[in-house]
């Protein structure tokens, strides 16, 4: 990609991590064959093949979940939370002291730059297990009770492999909850690395067991009669398929799904601040993030300054390798997202919408698509309503701050939203009218392990992390 200044290749060492040409799954604190197929696991970046990764069947998830109600009733649920604590706290230490390794291992198996694997998903989630260690002896001050729930069943997306497994382990483990968790089919290898890591720090077996596999390996968890909580990260249509299995079930539900998340930009809002908001709301991890900051609304009294500044400052991310410290943006997840953010861009062009994107050489190999916005865009058209989870802006503007607010609400999603302006009495009363989860004021995409995440209408409910992430495995004051 063209650039003013231009940059020598600074490549992270690969050799810092041994991928193995094969992996089992990881049950009651073994590596074991599973009775599946195996799959492969590949570099986006490149389409190498990685390594041979076991699909866990039906029956291989029935011994999962056996192993896993055995470590919560003979061991986890009555251990102290004090000790469960200690464990915890390891977990977290051991992820800082190979968090090379993981960011490297991340990078490779996820296609994202090796600067925002190191600087963002390894340390946030060693910081989930930090913080979750902390709650373990305090339940009882939490206001969900202290009682746990028994065995839960996980299954996380490839966006952020390792950070999703701390949001939902950690908590679970914390309020003395065993897992069976499920990775990506796409990205399962950080998920293997901390079952290692597991391992290192002794944990118990059985507390935590991972099944690799796709979409037939997170039925059988979900629907597998003997877990007691059910906790998804993914695709709406996922999350309402799961929904619809665990109905008229005693488990208890979190869903965390897609969103569709209005950045608005205010005429007296500080332009260069905004504009690397918004770069960072929808470029961050090539926009393969829930909740992406993908539609931009900008006041039209400075819609053509913003349009001007962003598009200088979209001229110079660098895409390329993603483990080159200088990478901005990195590769797409796999092919299949590949087409769809192709559908759903080819839909814009034919509805009308004006493509801009940055000139730029991809790379013959791998899955590639370059930061890109839309302009003209109307509400009804397909990129301003569905979730493309990639690197394209869809661009609308506003006179008032009404109609701000009727256009960032006219969305079935309401996960996160943004708001930038000088006025705190204008952040406050916009942050009340818009209906969603989290809001961030002259800032994006920023989490923290004490505040709580989530969304509701086709977003869907229950949250993670904060004191408010215990809540889903707990059985209440009243239970």
């Amino acid at each position: 990609m063209a650039n003013a200044f231009e940059y020598a290749p600074a490549p992270e060492s690969r050799a810092v991590v041994d991928i193995k040409p094969s992996y089992g799954l990881f049950i009651d604190g073994d590596f074991v064959d599973g009775q599946g197929q195996s799959f492969k696991t590949i570099n986006p970046a490149t389409e190498e093949v990685l390594s041979e990764v076991a699909e866990a069947s039906e029956s291989d998830v029935d011994t999962a979940v056996r192993a896993a109600r055995r470590a919560y009733t003979r061991v986890w649920s009555r251990m102290s939370g004090a000790e469960r604590g200690k464990y915890l706290f390891r977990i977290a230490r051991i992820m800082q002291e190979r968090a090379r390794e993981i960011a490297v291992l991340e990078s490779i198996d996820n296609g994202k730059p090796i600067k925002e694997a190191r600087d963002f998903d390894v340390p946030t989630a060693a910081a989930h297990f930090f913080y979750y260690a902390g709650w373990a002896d305090k339940l009882k001050y939490s206001g969900f009770g202290d009682t746990p729930l028994g065995v839960a069943g996980q299954v996380i997306p490839w966006n952020f492999p390792l950070l999703m497994l701390a949001w939902k382990i950690a908590p679970a483990l914390a309020c003395g909850n065993t897992v069976v968790l499920k990775p990506a089919e796409t990205t399962p290898l950080t998920a293997l690395l901390f079952a290692e890591i597991c391992q290192q720090a002794d944990l118990p077996p059985g507390v935590v067991n991972i099944v690799t596999g796709a979409g037939a390996t997170g039925h059988a968890l979900v629907s597998h009669d003997d877990v007691d909580k059910v906790a998804f990260t993914g695709s709406t249509d996922v999350g309402r398929a799961i929904a619809k299995a665990v109905a008229g079930s005693r488990k208890k539900v979190t869903l965390e799904l897609g969103g569709k998340a209005a950045n608005i930009v205010f005429d007296d809002a500080p332009i260069d601040q905004a504009v690397e908001g918004i770069v960072g709301g929808i470029f961050f991890n090539q926009g393969h993030v829930c909740c992406a900051g993908s539609r931009l609304l900008v006041q039209e009294s400075v819609a053509e300054e913003v349009m001007d500044r962003l598009k200088r400052r979209m001229s110079t991310l660098r895409m390329g390798d993603p483990l080159d410290k200088n990478t901005d943006i990195g590769a797409i997840n796999s092919g299949e997202q590949l087409k769809r953010i192709r559908e759903l861009a080819g839909v814009g062009d034919a509805e009308g919408a004006e493509r801009w994107e940055v000139a730029c050489d991809l790379p013959t190999k791998g899955f590639w698509f370059p930061p890109t916005l839309f302009t003209g865009v109307s509400q009804a058209h397909r990129i301003a309503r569905e979730e493309i989870f990639g690197p394209v802006l869809s661009v609308l503007t506003f006179r008032t701050p009404a109609e701000a607010v009727e256009k960032a609400n006219n969305t079935p999603y309401g996960l996160s939203a943004g708001v930038w302006t000088d006025k705190g009495s204008r952040i406050l009363s916009i942050a009340n009218q818009l209906r969603a989860g989290v809001v961030w004021a002259n800032t994006f995409n920023k989490f923290d392990p004490t505040s709580p995440f989530g969304g509701y209408k086709e977003s869907g409910y229950g949250r993670e992390g904060g004191r408010h992430g215990l809540e889903g495995y707990l059985k209440g004051t009243d239970a």
